[in-house]
């Protein structure tokens, strides 16, 4: 008997130790997003999402001076709870949190930290700029040690496979900052830095950075928030910006909000996930739960059309509309529903974080009209209000001019205002794109068709927030597979002189190829001296060939001129229509004229001095800008075939 009564006591106090180990269990807290936060913001409002298991019946509270529970929000999922706070009157500080759940209780540390600066002094870029855009995991390696990390869902680096990973990092991008003085550009906007972690599937990866699945944290293969902020102050100290790529419409299959939904509307059309071949057929992490594997489409799967336009369509279909903005970008990337203010406010505020956390000085929104316009119409106005001289640049992939200009903020295209500042020029990549295969003709073709897209400029609210490109990772480099310096030398005279903001692809300088007939990642080679082992140094005079030595320097001696010259930054502009194949631009300011002359034909050619009579005035003298001779302007100039030109007078 005895021997019975004290295995019943053992058995009680298994039981009883068991029910207390639950009760902590159902208020313990895995992770808080924002993981800190500032004071001082015009929004007081602050959102924490809590992920831990049982913790959506929990009750929060603080004794926190200036800090109060405004709401809580018990989502679907019992594995997280919103906490909404009001921060107003709050100091920087360690704040405590006290969930309790039944008698159940547990207390973590929330750090408040205090501004850097007002939001009214962080400037972002603007049209006296030029963007250099580069892939971190493509342009250099600055060390082996990030090359593999443990714990990490499958993946390998091979630099033979275009679409596996390289290696590149930020502390690659951290030295060479000197090559970007010597380039001459003023801002870095680099594809997507954050969590990746997605297992490579048959030759793929997401390199690119586009599949995030952890908002608050660099990716370790590029490195740590740290480096990051490193590299942001080392850039500012060279007089270079940061520019962050983000993406709201999506995420990567792996964040644990595809494994675990918050709420049943947390995502776009989630429900073939529930179905056969959906995640209930895929290979689990038996720690995480997540999903380790591409997942099978099924019926009850919905794929964006990639078609922009009924978002601005008056016309348009439900049916059209719902494809593009609910469906999935592809099977691996789930689409995030920003018609949840939840998910909106997650959103919000992860911008907010990364500004005041690492200072980047921009943002380029990826895939902007595939996300619900009135969220992000919101995210723009929150971040207009407490940052207003920020600057955010919006992908608007249609290469009409009308549908591009309804996207910029104050438009009077479009019904609602989008407060989207910056928005992409896809009609003046498309035109010179199509016109670089063309001889110039008095109607259509060549050089017309950008004077052709430039006529539409008053459809703009403000044409000095357009930026123009003449290519990027998700287009054919401008070159092809050839190496036409002429074409090359006329786009990027356009680019850099015209009433845009101009954005390079990295190596476009040194002449860089390719095409994505057979993958992206043909337009997203290793910069040459990038990696070790590179049996060239483009990073060098010495280790460039002519021909790049020969583009490097004309790019750079233009990229230069271009920087404090406020006849490009607040000139006017004059176009004239192409005349015997010959296609004249002006910007004038404040008694300071610029000429760029492109001939758009391969024959010998004639610039007309009297037929621009109305720019030259009484001037007789000009200086090429790019060879520093004098040019005589009371006459005809003769221009060699497709020959650019650019004088000041």
């Amino acid at each position: 008997m005895k021997g019975m009564e004290k295995t019943r006591r053992v058995l009680l106090l298994a039981s009883m130790l068991l029910c207390v180990t639950l009760m902590h269990a159902q208020v313990k807290i895995n992770r808080i997003d924002p993981t800190d936060w500032y004071v001082g913001m015009k929004n007081p409002s602050l959102q924490l999402m809590v992920y831990g298991k049982g913790i959506r019946t929990a009750d929060v509270t603080t004794n926190y001076a200036g800090v109060h529970v405004d709401s809580l929000v018990r989502l679907d999922s019992p594995d997280y709870l919103l906490v909404y706070l009001n921060l107003e009157g709050a100091q920087p500080g360690e704040m405590k949190l006290t969930f309790k759940n039944g008698k159940g209780k547990s207390t973590v540390k929330y750090l408040l930290k205090q501004r850097e600066m007002a939001g009214e002094k962080r400037m972002g870029f603007t049209n006296a700029d030029v963007l250099y855009m580069l892939m971190p995991d493509r342009f250099a390696s600055g060390s082996a040690k990030n090359d593999q990390i443990k714990g990490m869902n499958a993946y390998r680096n091979d630099r033979s496979q275009p679409s596996l990973r390289h290696g590149g990092d930020l502390e690659g991008i951290r030295r060479h900052l000197d090559y970007f003085n010597e380039l001459g550009v003023t801002a870095l906007w680099f594809t997507p830095v954050l969590e990746n972690n997605s297992p490579d599937n048959n030759g793929y990866s997401t390199y690119h950075g586009y599949a995030t699945t952890d908002y608050y944290k660099v990716d370790p293969r590029f490195g740590s928030n740290a480096e990051y902020r490193r590299l942001a102050d080392e850039a500012h100290a060279r007089g270079l910006k940061i520019v962050m790529d983000m993406i709201f419409n999506h995420c990567g299959f792996e964040h644990p909000w595809v494994a675990n939904m918050p709420s049943k509307d947390w995502l776009n059309t989630p429900e073939w996930l529930k179905q056969g071949g959906g995640l209930e057929g895929l290979d689990r992490d038996p720690m995480t739960g997540l999903a380790h594997a591409v997942p099978e489409v099924n019926g009850k799967y919905l794929q964006t059309s990639y078609k922009l336009t009924p978002v601005k369509d008056p016309y348009a279909s439900k049916v059209d509309l719902r494809e593009t903005v609910d469906g999935w970008f592809v099977p691996t990337m789930p689409d995030l529903n920003q018609c949840n203010p939840h998910v909106m406010t997650y959103l919000i505020q992860n911008s907010i974080w990364w500004i005041e956390t690492v200072g980047i000085d921009g943002i380029r929104m990826d895939t902007y009209p595939y996300a619900d316009a009135r969220g992000m119409a919101r995210w723009m106005r929150t971040l207009d209000e407490e940052y207003p001289n920020f600057n955010v640049v919006g992908e608007t992939w249609v290469t009409e001019p009308a549908y591009t200009a309804a996207w910029q903020k104050d438009s009077k295209l479009s019904a609602d205002n989008s407060y989207l500042k910056t928005v992409m020029d896809f009609s003046f990549f498309d035109k010179l794109n199509m016109a670089k295969r063309e001889e110039t003709d008095g109607w259509w073709q060549g050089l017309n068709r950008l004077y052709n897209s430039f006529v539409y400029d008053y459809l703009y609210a403000d044409p000095d927030h357009v930026m123009a490109f003449i290519d990027n990772h998700d287009t054919d480099r401008f070159l092809g597979n050839g190496q036409d310096s002429l074409s090359l030398k006329q786009a990027l005279a356009l680019l850099l002189t015209v009433k845009r903001i101009p954005q390079l692809y990295y190596g476009t300088e040194i002449m860089m190829n390719g095409t994505k007939e057979v993958t992206d990642g043909n337009v997203r080679k290793d910069f040459p001296g990038g990696f070790p082992g590179d049996s060239q140094n483009a990073f060098t005079e010495e280790g460039r060939t002519p021909a790049q030595n020969a583009m490097f320097n004309w790019t750079s001696r233009l990229l230069h001129w271009r920087q404090s010259n406020d006849v490009i930054a607040k000139g006017s502009m004059t176009q004239f229509i192409p005349y015997q194949g010959v296609y004249v631009i002006a910007r004038q300011y404040k008694g300071k004229t610029v000429l760029t002359i492109l001939n758009g034909t391969q024959t010998e050619n004639v610039f007309e001095a009297e037929r621009y009579a109305e720019v030259i005035g009484n001037a007789k003298q000009a200086t090429d800008v790019m060879t520093g001779r004098n040019i005589y302007i009371g006459e005809d100039v003769k221009l060699a075939p497709r020959q650019t030109l650019i004088i000041q007078f």
